[in-house]
């Protein structure tokens, strides 16, 4: 028996290399797929968000799993294998790999330390490998002591004292940038879980209008009216960002949807009025090349980092506190699962 995670994130990899490496969920059912077929796999699950993308094995034997995973991976986003691209992947085995979930989970292993959003993540990753019957009893109480560490870390330290998530850090930078969101127009494009949390960062922050554009008219309807937002259409795209301060972009399309010729059109109609875009869609939705317009702010995910603060170092000084959780807990695994077949912690 051995516990092996593969992945790249942002600290291994930029986000040009990590988009590529995103796996939707129809690319997740067929990855799970391929490793249930696999007869030295016994569990799986796969965890692809903005900051990382990575894949977590139970396995009956210790060969080496990165090449065959990475030609796995590869051939589902149809990208050509090369040496180079490894380079970017990092392999946990036993209980290292452990930890490393453990240290997921709570957030300390996030570009955000601390950011509460990732336990969804890793929840909605579980649910998925379930049901394509990829999880036994050994991920399972893996499972429920990682989410059970999580949770304590939140209650118990200030791991995520202040605001915790990607779309809370996009607003602070956009109010840093305009010294205030009083009285400016906000569009949120995207109704998901990114686009409800950046609308609930901006309610109190006196902004005067706040639109919601999505791919279906319905979710953008029901999230608007829930936050007392404007519902606007796609197709009023150039005449709504010709009115608005900042553009919060939270699609998750396969594509970019903003790019240099709508931008163009939209900023002649602002008479030189700065623009603030922010991108957190993976892969990114907005085109980089948009960023060499005059009057024009583009930042993506990778540049959030900018806004650590304060919060960050009442955070940072709780990351001790959170790994000696994790040693517990980890202690705590073995003692279920029983030690005779684990490595045993140092």
């Amino acid at each position: 028996m051995n516990f092996i995670v593969l992945g790249l994130s942002h600290k291994t990899a930029p986000i040009d290399i990590r988009e590529k490496f995103f796996i939707n969920p129809l690319q997740q059912d067929l990855l799970l797929s391929e490793l249930k077929s696999d007869p030295s796999v016994a569990e799986a699950f796969v965890l692809s968000t903005c900051n990382r993308t990575e894949i977590y094995l139970h396995t009956i034997t210790t060969h080496d799993f990165l090449k065959s995973i990475l030609k796995l991976i590869t051939g589902i986003k149809k990208i050509e294998f090369s040496p180079e691209i490894a380079k970017h992947f990092y392999v946990y085995e036993k209980q290292n790999a452990l930890r490393h979930l453990l240290r997921v989970t709570c957030g300390l292993d996030s570009l955000i330390v601390g950011e509460k959003q990732i336990i969804g993540q890793v929840k909605t990753a579980v649910e998925r490998a379930r049901a394509m019957g990829m999880f036994g009893r050994y991920f399972n109480i893996l499972f429920n002591i990682a989410i059970r560490t999580a949770k304590k870390a939140q209650t118990d330290t200030q791991i995520s004292y202040g605001g915790s998530s990607v779309s809370w850090a996009a607003m602070t930078m956009a109010e840093e940038i305009l010294g205030t969101l009083q009285g400016k127009s906000i569009l949120i494009i995207g109704a998901g879980k990114m686009g409800e949390l950046a609308l609930n960062q901006i309610r109190n922050k006196g902004v005067k209008n706040i639109y919601v554009m999505n791919r279906t008219g319905e979710s953008a309807q029901a999230l608007a009216k829930s936050c007392q937002a404007t519902a606007v259409s796609f197709m009023d795209i150039k005449e709504t960002l010709s009115e608005v301060d900042v553009c919060v972009c939270a699609a998750g399309a396969p594509h970019y949807i903003l790019d240099g010729t709508i931008i163009e059109k939209v900023m002649s109609l602002r008479q030189q009025r700065k623009l603030i875009l922010i991108d957190i869609s993976m892969p990114r939705n907005i085109n980089p090349q948009v960023a060499d317009l005059p009057h024009v702010f583009l930042s993506c995910i990778d540049d959030l980092n900018q806004v650590v603060t304060e919060t960050m170092i009442k955070r940072q000084a709780a990351v001790s506190s959170v790994e000696k959780m994790i040693d517990r807990q980890l202690g705590l695994f073995y003692e279920k699962v029983g030690g005779t077949h684990c490595v045993p912690l140092p």
